[in-house]
């Protein structure tokens, strides 16, 4: 038997959070993200544009290294998850995180003014996100800091994910915006594990076909920057279609769901 001492030790050990605490957590974290200066936002966003761009690259050198056998395409999608790792674990400003992060705020509180600043920080975090992935993209293309072997695998993965049809890149996004914002919804309950919450559904992302606005953006930049994808097909092919998607998923279902979970205790507090 557990002594009186000891006993609430190991209960607070073995207590897990209930749904309302973790949407306690993402929305602190939301409004604290939403109170950020725009000048450290908008370095982050360029950071994480640019360090994602090692989902791009891990997956290339897998590619071009590993034996061609029926196994490999499962293997080399682990290192895609090689950039979502830093960006995460780095607390780099990810736009698909902040379509669950920053929207729970609105969710319990949804004002104008609330959903002004919300809209705010979603441009200034997807702008900087793309200029990161183009300058990620322009050191792989015009320097000799990237392998030259590896840059045919880099273009056949960037013509991969650029190739689908607008409709293909809308529906195929749905997926990833749902599993990049159940890894924020997971994250607080998974102290110690991090890495492999966040290996294990950004390789399901990369398995699966999925497609993802930001990691896609270093693809799509690699080629435009080459002349080897045009705008109107760059932006109306891949990027707004991809960007709706992740959106939809990643808020209009997962947070709705999220939200759905707690509303009415909130509502009791009130």
């Amino acid at each position: 038997m557990l002594d009186e001492k000891h006993a609430p030790k190991v209960i607070a050990k073995s207590e897990t959070l209930s749904a309302k605490r973790i949407f306690e957590v993402i929305r602190n974290e939301g409004e604290e993200e939403l109170s950020r200066p725009k000048a450290s936002l908008m370095w982050s966003g360029v950071a994480a544009g640019l360090m994602i761009s090692l989902s791009v690259l891990g997956e290339a050198i897998f590619r071009t290294y590993l034996p061609d056998a029926q196994w490999s395409y499962l293997l080399e999608n682990i290192g895609y998850s090689l950039g979502f790792l830093v960006v995460i674990l780095g607390r780099m400003q990810l736009f698909t995180e902040n379509t669950i992060t920053t929207v729970l705020p609105v969710m319990n509180t949804p004002t104008g003014a609330m959903i002004g600043r919300t809209a705010m920080l979603w441009m200034i975090v997807l702008s900087a996100n793309v200029v990161g992935a183009f300058v990620a993209a322009l050191l792989f293309a015009y320097t000799s800091a990237i392998p030259a072997e590896l840059l045919p695998a880099i273009e056949e993965l960037s013509r991969h994910a650029t190739g689908f049809t607008a409709a293909e890149a809308f529906q195929r996004a749905i997926p990833a915006g749902v599993l990049v914002a159940a890894i924020v919804w997971m994250l607080p309950e998974s102290e110690g594990f991090e890495i492999f919450v966040i290996l294990i559904f950004t390789w399901l992302i990369a398995a699966g076909d999925f497609t993802h606005i930001v990691a896609g953006s270093v693809e799509m930049a690699f080629l435009q920057v080459q002349g080897l994808l045009s705008f109107p097909d760059a932006m109306f092919g891949f990027f707004l279609p991809v960007l709706a998607g992740n959106i939809l998923g990643g808020t209009a279902i997962f947070a709705l769901i999220a939200f759905g979970q707690v509303r009415h205790e909130l509502e009791d507090e009130i």
